[in-house]
């Protein structure tokens, strides 16, 4: 099974699957490539910054800007591209870039006894969620892109972000479905032996 053919996760939308693109404390930005199969180099950051947390997304969801959801998971020590990690949201950074909305869920892992009294953006120190924020606004600003955060918003506007783009990713088919079913209906029926 490819990575982006996972679940959501296992018990939606309390606990989700994040899978690990870029690991926390990394410049290289990741990317993972479903008509490969494997995650590949995007582009180092350009900005002087790295990831504040473990950074990927939720499998089986679309988000506006035409990708998978977004994640942010906060670690003590980072995993590695293609992890996936069972994940508590806790809340969701509200963005706005060239592709339009760009939604950041906050998570910890489900099982990390670290984070075990984490389960709202009040149990996350305020100056961390600061520098997430920051990070998130500047990260793209020396390939002359924009980015416009509208600040968090708490657990269950996060849960209503990833059922949205659950539902999004059922019904509106990405473009390797759509080079799928292009390819399915071209597909040539063989003519019995013997007709012309």
């Amino acid at each position: 099974m490819k990575l982006h053919e996972l679940p959501p996760g296992p018990r939606i939308p309390n606990e989700i699957y994040v899978v690990v693109e870029v690991p926390y404390g990394h410049r290289n930005k990741y990317e993972y490539d479903s008509d490969l199969g494997a995650i590949v180099l995007d582009r180092p950051l350009f900005s002087p910054v790295h990831y504040p947390g473990d950074y990927g997304f939720i499998p089986g969801t679309l988000a506006d800007d035409g990708d998978p959801l977004d994640v942010l998971v906060l670690v003590k020590t980072p995993t590695f591209p293609g992890c996936v990690v069972a994940a508590r949201p806790l809340g969701v950074l509200l963005m706005h870039d060239e592709k339009g909305g760009d939604e950041k869920v906050l998570c910890v892992p489900s099982t990390d006894p670290s984070f075990e009294t984490y389960h709202s953006l009040s149990d996350v120190p305020p100056h961390f969620l600061r520098e997430m924020d920051h990070f998130f606004r500047v990260y793209k600003e020396l390939e002359g892109k924009h980015v416009t955060s509208m600040g968090w918003k708490d657990r269950w506007e996060a849960e209503q972000v990833i059922k949205d783009c659950i539902k999004r990713a059922k019904t509106k088919p990405t473009a390797s479905r759509k080079a799928a079913a292009v390819k399915k209906t071209t597909v040539k029926k063989k003519k019995p032996k013997g007709t012309r």
